[in-house]
């Protein structure tokens, strides 16, 4: 592979420049900034759901190690937040894109926004995701469909418009953050768990598609509770208020997780030290399991005050609710 030079970076901005790619420096990211991220030649991380929850947090993560980083969400508002904290956090350089995961077109020209203003990419982090409460004979049907198609239609197309750059390169990290219910099954929460276990058929397969690729990495991390703002975010018809459940963690924690999948490949590290315990009930056990999640859920998952149906963020983002932290503590 030729060495990445300032010269050799600069060449490929104007060489390799995508059909539709507009000007590349943006008011999100000032002059100086982009040439001294060429000039360093630093790592380039692209992170998706990155304008709250964990996204957000391993943005942040990347940017403490002097990344130069390409934002996506749906809220460009919410962006421009993270925008700043990246770059007080470190970050050599920041790019925002605004666009949704289920539209291709927006994904693949995210992704010439990485390799055109910074010759090439390192790492790409997939955390858009969008959850609803609900029992399934209530569920809207185009809420439920919404939640399973932000997951697994997302994530097919990202990885449609990041695996040819990686097999190009022939090198690259993918990290995908899933869930402890892309493992288990939970009641009122079938259009989440249909959507994550339907995501890590895809991570599954791609790690297989890839295995010829030794420097190419698709990883998955599996949080169970995290004390992001997506509870409150959800989609509910359930009356009354939803919190992660016990063990919660920060998303900071699970942030570093994600983080060191790129020196430590992993195909799904749990991110949950109850994780392990609650799967092996489910699949050894499954009778037990099934008499105690309803009622344990309930206890330690819901809230008692009431919440009127809302389709929450499941259509269209709700800038003012998003953050890296949510209302509640974690570990």
């Amino acid at each position: 592979m030729t060495p990445l030079t300032a010269g050799s970076i600069a060449r490929n901005v104007r060489a390799r420049r995508h059909p539709g790619y507009r000007e590349v420096v943006t008011a999100e990211t000032p002059d100086d900034d982009v040439s001294t991220a060429r000039a360093a030649a630093t790592e380039v991380v692209l992170v998706t759901g990155a304008s709250s929850g964990i996204g957000r947090a391993s943005a942040i993560e990347f940017a403490k190690r002097g990344a130069s980083l390409v934002l996506v969400s749906r809220s460009a508002t919410a962006l421009a937040g993270a925008a700043a904290e990246c770059r007080q956090a470190g970050a050599a350089a920041v790019e925002c894109v605004p666009a949704d995961v289920l539209d291709a077109d927006a994904l693949q020209a995210a992704v010439a926004r990485a390799t055109g203003t910074f010759g090439r990419l390192d790492v790409v982090v997939h955390a858009a995701t969008v959850m609803a409460y609900g029992r399934i004979e209530d569920l809207d049907p185009a809420v439920f469909q919404r939640v399973v198609d932000t997951a697994v239609q997302g994530t097919f197309h990202l990885f449609q418009a990041v695996v040819p750059v990686f097999r190009s390169q022939r090198r690259g990290s993918l990290v995908v953050v899933s869930s402890l219910l892309a493992s288990i099954t939970t009641p009122t929460m079938a259009a989440y768990v249909t959507a994550k276990w339907g995501q890590l058929g895809l991570i599954r397969t791609l790690q297989q598609e890839l295995r010829e690729l030794p420097d190419v990495h698709v990883s998955a991390v599996a949080p169970g509770g995290v004390a992001t703002p997506i509870y409150s975010q959800a989609a509910t018809i359930l009356g009354n208020s939803a919190h992660p459940p016990p063990p919660v963690y920060t998303p900071e924690r699970v942030a570093r997780a994600v983080v060191d999948r790129v020196a430590d490949p992993r195909r799904l590290k749990q991110s949950g030290f109850a994780n392990p315990l609650i799967i092996a009930g489910f699949r050894l056990f499954p009778p037990v399991y099934d008499l105690l999640v309803g009622p344990l859920l309930k206890l330690f998952s819901m809230g008692r005050d009431p919440v009127p149906p809302t389709t929450g963020n499941v259509f269209a983002p709700v800038p003012e609710k998003e953050a890296t932290q949510g209302p509640h503590r974690g570990i």
